[in-house]
């Protein structure tokens, strides 16, 4: 062990030598005339070196070295404090030995661990020696725990006293003081001491305890994030106990008590992921602190949140004690995670751990628990309970997480693999657990590589005709169930809910038969019966209605002979159930005779007047219940048949008007759907009638087909009606003209027209633009998310004209910096990943962002000015003008330099957009209407461009015309000349950009210079220099004379002068700038 810190001063000394030290000094690199002139360091007399000293720095230097020793070392040094705390049993005679006092250990421990504090983090030595020090201190405590006789313990007091509590104190009394100091290693490795002597320890003194409290929760706001994750590891262990009723009020630290609540909030709030991942796993496991713990699984450090599923939710013990809530959100959260390493913590923690614990449940008594690391024998009981426990009829619909987590479990546990059987008694008593069980199975081994999984899918699996007999026996059972609610007067919880878990084994069975193989004839024309006969069921609920169209459509065939019989067999079945239902209408005349049977009951005291007053009474009253009867009769009747006919449309992909069946049910169906008065019809009709109108691939008439047709009557629709109809407008306009898109092209113009007139403009743009408009501007938080990603398709694909993109995209661009869309947290989602993918994926999308910028920056600060009367934020300038120079950066554009690592596959004009917003840029700044909050974002922006001075060598033309930069420097220079710019930033950002395009316009001119050579070399044989320079300026389309004269070239002279005086560089400077990065 080194004996104590160096304190040589930096001159020659005559002084006695000092000890060497393993450790320098701060700040040792200070120059030497700092150290020459330091002043001594006192150093307090230690005294003088005994045997104790050197056999316990012995010890500590062997502790040092590697921890593979130090339980002997530990030994050792016990035997040493035993002998200078406690009188020696059997003394040897004549033997001489020094006689140390238990005092003398402690000062002798305790300056060994103060030479502990000035090692720094990186090192290793200093962990080994906080480590030893910790088991030690542990050690002692226990063999003097162990020495204490029962009646020597006094009751009153809290902590027995002993030599290792004393020596403890004697650590935290010098470690304490230490916490606030100056030096950011010293304050690491005493919290770190401090942390560890508390994590070891059972107990410490209630003194020690409040003092150790207090300096830890100071450490918890210190600036350094490694000290802080020693102060919660310390809190951690003390949250238990800390939170002490009878708190010192005339402390001066008035954040002494509520430890718990203190590490709460710095679990969330701590911008230090190390601190939060520290936290996660030291704080302790409560009612209270389980929510907060849970949460972290939102972090935004990976390693946290992998942490959470790896190390803390194993630990937590049975995942059943978990509310069903934090089951799903866990899996939901974990599963679909950004990161691969959280998603296979997650998989790993269900297939695993979390199947365990059902496992063990269904052990028998007899059956020995599996050895440490290794899982239970499957059992199907268990993973039945484990589906329960994640209540897989909610979690188990399309998109819910349970297809995922049985999917990785499948494909981590190849033992259950093997071990599933499927009998017949399994079919015969089928639960929606294990119908999940079959669906997600069959999926699995379907989905897989290989013809091992199809095999066995195949061996396990029934033949298609023993499952039609199965589909078939549990849709009766279905439609039993749903009857038999459907005649009860009270509602019946528990019939209600068997018959939805009902519905969910009869959506897996339907799943599954359309994977199956219908090559038999048999088995296929045995589930054609069945699925003929389950849709013309007026009772079967509408997700298995549309199941069992996918799988009649499956079975038909895919041909055009299979399509049409599939079709006729579905609009019968429409007929089937209309009938049905309507069927059950009471007639007039039951109506009558209940009304004569009612009339008859009444009193024989009323006289003929009140009877026949009584009689016109009662006949209005049950005339208006059976016109509401009927009407809800009718409302049924049609959105049954709607959803018939709306699935089916979804599964055919024939022409509308070659389909003589389609044609009938559009006129006969849908269209007086969408003229009638009921909200849900006229929904469900316009639905249909889109997907229609999708079909409608022939033009009839004068070249309009019923998809043009029918395009006002979706604008009016939006136009006039409620949120859920507009939403559906909006989709159906979008999808329409993605099917249809010459519906958006110019009308032809006419023969007499002249070629000055403007070309004819769609007449449904307008229209259409400002529908998309509204759409984005509606308070309602679905319908800009539906607009927002219905406008993003068309952007995408390029099919709306540039006037329209350029409005609609002003609008996409504006919401995104709203703050009012920060409430829609959806909408914010879709434009972040809309705005690069669309800016980044052509280049004549970022020119037309670019186009917009200005006058987008220009609505922002008007908005901005807005938000801060209403005490709003809003996202800062630097960030929106970062933003707009990415998406208009032509070199992340597809195919440019920084996202490619071919140079021959590189495209010309990444310079254009930001030399359009440049331009744009300055002209508004240089406007009179331009304010001095305006200019401020603008120049901004503006130094975020990045415009080369020279030309990429691997270009083959000159994308960017020489006369756009020639504006641009025009501008730039005004901007210069005039002092645009107030800041020193804008300043600097404008001197390089001029000078980038004063070397980028001399470039060009040597090579408009070589071209003219090279195609009339006789015009220049024999002229001189400046004539020459003269003649290429002409040829850049200046006015300058071919033959200039003295003036000329004196005020061309003045021009570059006034240029670099008002730019404020030299030619040295312009060098400077140009050489370094744009």
């Amino acid at each position: 062990m080194p004996g104590r810190v160096s304190g040589r001063s930096g001159r020659a000394s005559t002084a006695a030598p000092s000890r060497k030290s393993s450790t320098q000094t701060l700040k040792s690199r200070a120059s030497a005339s700092a150290r020459s002139s330091a002043l001594p360091v006192e150093i307090p007399d230690e005294g003088a070196a005994s045997s104790l000293r050197t056999q316990i720095c012995g010890i500590f230097a062997e502790a040092q070295r590697n921890t593979a020793t130090q339980r002997k070392l530990i030994i050792n040094l016990r035997k040493i404090q035993e002998a200078c705390c406690y009188e020696p049993t059997n003394p040897k005679k004549n033997q001489k030995q020094e006689d140390f006092e238990e005092s003398d250990f402690n000062e002798e421990l305790g300056r060994c661990a103060i030479r502990v504090l000035a090692v720094k983090k990186s090192e290793p030595v200093g962990d080994r020696i906080v480590r030893f020090l910790g088991l030690f201190l542990k050690h002692a405590s226990e063999k003097d725990n162990a020495l204490v006789e029962p009646e020597d313990v006094d009751t009153t007091e809290a902590l027995p006293e002993t030599p290792a509590s004393r020596l403890t104190s004697h650590i935290l009394s010098i470690l304490l003081p230490l916490l606030t100091v100056k030096d950011k290693t010293v304050r690491f490795r005493a919290t770190q001491i401090i942390a560890h002597i508390v994590n070891t320890l059972d107990s410490i003194d209630d003194e020690l305890f409040q003092l150790v409290r207090i300096g830890l929760l100071k450490r918890l706001r210190d600036k350094e994030a490694n000290i802080r994750v020693q102060a919660v590891i310390g809190l951690g262990r003390l949250a238990d106990g800390g939170d002490a009723d009878d708190e010192d009020e005339d402390s001066d630290d008035e954040v002494a008590g509520g430890i718990l609540e203190k590490l709460l909030d710095v679990l969330q709030n701590d911008p230090s992921a190390e601190v939060r991942r520290s936290l996660l796993l030291n704080l302790p496991f409560t009612p209270g602190t389980l929510p907060y713990l849970l949460e972290r699984a939102r972090d935004l450090d990976a390693a946290t949140r992998r942490a959470l599923y790896s190390r803390l939710l194993p630990a937590l013990g049975d995942f059943r004690h978990l509310s069903l809530t934090h089951r799903e959100k866990l899996l939901r959260w974990g599963l679909r995670d950004r990161d691969e390493n959280v998603r296979k913590a997650t998989a790993r923690l269900f297939r695993e751990r979390w199947i365990e614990d059902c496992a063990i449940s269904h052990k028998p008594a007899e059956d020995e628990a599996p050895p440490p690391g290794q899982v239970s024998a499957p059992r199907f009981d268990a993973l039945l309970e484990l589906l329960e426990r994640i209540d897989v009829v909610n979690s188990g619909v399309e998109g819910g997480i349970a297809f995922e987590a049985m999917k990785e479990f499948w494909d981590g546990r190849p033992d259950y693999v093997d071990f599933i059987t499927f009998d017949d008694d399994f079919w015969n008593d089928l639960t929606p657990e294990s119908a999940f069980v079959a669906r997600t199975f069959n999926d699995y081994c379907r989905e897989a590589e290989g013809n091992k999984l199809q095999d066995m899918v195949e061996d396990k699996m029934p033949v298609v005709t023993a499952f039609a007999f199965f589909v078939q026996k549990h849709l009766n059972v279905l439609i039993d169930d749903v009857r038999k609610v459907a005649l009860q007067d009270q509602d019946d919880a528990e019939a209600e809910e068997d018959t939805v878990q009902q519905e969910f084994c009869v959506e897996q069975l339907l799943h599954i038969a359309l994977t199956l193989d219908y090559t038999d004839e048999v088995g296929r024309r045995q589930m054609f019966s069945i699925m003929r006969g389950a849709l013309a069921l007026a009772e079967l609920p509408e997700e298995c209605t549309k199941l069992v169209i996918e799988v009649l459509r499956t079975v038909c065939g895919g041909n055009a002979a299979g399509e049409r019989e599939f079709c006729d067999i579905v609009l019968e079945a429409v007929a089937e159930v209309h009938d049905t239902i309507l069927g059950e209408d009471p007639t007039q005349e039951d109506a009558e005779e209940s009304f004569h049977s009612a009339r008859s009951e009444l009193s024989d005291e009323l006289t003929p007047t009140k009877a026949k007053k009584n009689q016109k009474g009662g006949e209005d009253e049950d005339s208006s219940e059976v016109d509401e009867e009927k009407a809800i009769r009718e409302i049924m009747v049609n959105m049954k048949c709607l959803h018939i006919a709306q699935c089916m449309l979804q599964n055919v992909k024939c022409d509308l008007e070659e389909n003589n069946i389609l044609v009938t049910m559009l006129n006969n169906l849908v269209v007086p759907a969408v003229r009638s008065n009921e909200a849900p019809i006229r929904e469900r009709g316009l639905l249909c009638l889109g997907l229609c109108c999708l079909l409608s691939k022939v033009c009839i008439g004068n070249g309009y087909n019923l998809a043009s047709e029918n395009m006002t009557l979706f604008l009016h629709c939006f136009t006039k009606g409620h949120d859920t109809l507009q939403i559906i407008a909006v989709q159906i306009l979008t999808d329409t003209l993605i099917t249809h898109p010459s519906l958006l092209a110019p009308p032809p113009a006419t023969q007499d027209a002249s070629t000055d007139e403007p070309s004819p403009i769609n007449p449904l743009l307008k229209p259409l633009t400002k529908t998309f408009l509204r759409a984005l501007a509606s308070p309602s938080p679905s319908l800009p998310l539906t607009a927002c990603l219905a406008v993003a398709k068309l952007l995408l694909l390029g099919l709306l004209p540039p006037a329209s993109s350029t409005e609609i995209l002003k609008a996409l661009t504006i919401a995104y910096f709203n703050p009012e869309t920060a409430e829609n947290p959806a909408l914010r989602q879709a434009l972040t990943y809309f705005l690069p993918v669309f800016c980044h994926s052509r280049l004549s999308n970022a020119a037309l962002m670019s186009q917009i910028a200005v006058s987008v920056i220009g609505k922002l600060v008007v908005m901005r000015d807005e938000a801060e009367e209403e005490e709003e934020e809003m996202v800062g300038w630097t960030v929106v003008a970062g933003m707009i120079a990415e998406w208009t950066d032509g070199r992340k554009v597809v195919g440019g330099e920084l996202c490619i690592k071919d140079p021959g596959e590189r495209k010309d004009g990444a310079e254009e957009p930001h030399v359009i917003l440049a331009t744009e840029v300055l002209e508004r700044a240089l406007g009179a209407g331009c304010n001095k909050d305006e200019r401020k974002p603008l120049l901004t922006l503006l130094s975020k461009l990045h415009i080369p001075s020279t030309n990429s060598p691997d270009s083959k033309y000159q994308a960017v015309s020489q006369e756009a930069f020639q504006t641009l420097h025009s501008l730039v220079a005004e901007a210069v000349e005039t002092k645009l710019a107030l800041d020193a930033t804008s300043r600097n950002a404008l001197a390089k950009l001029d000078a980038a395009l004063l070397k980028r316009i001399g470039e060009s001119d040597k090579v408009v210079a070589s071209t003219e050579a090279e195609v009339e070399p006789t015009e220049i044989v024999n002229e001189d220099e400046e004539t020459m320079m003269l003649g290429e300026a002409q040829a850049e389309g200046t006015v300058m004379p071919l033959g200039g004269s003295e003036e000329d070239d004196d005020d061309l002279t003045m021009r570059q002068g006034i240029t670099r005086e008002a730019t404020g560089v030299d030619d040295s400077v312009v060098d400077r700038l140009l050489d370094s990065e744009l």
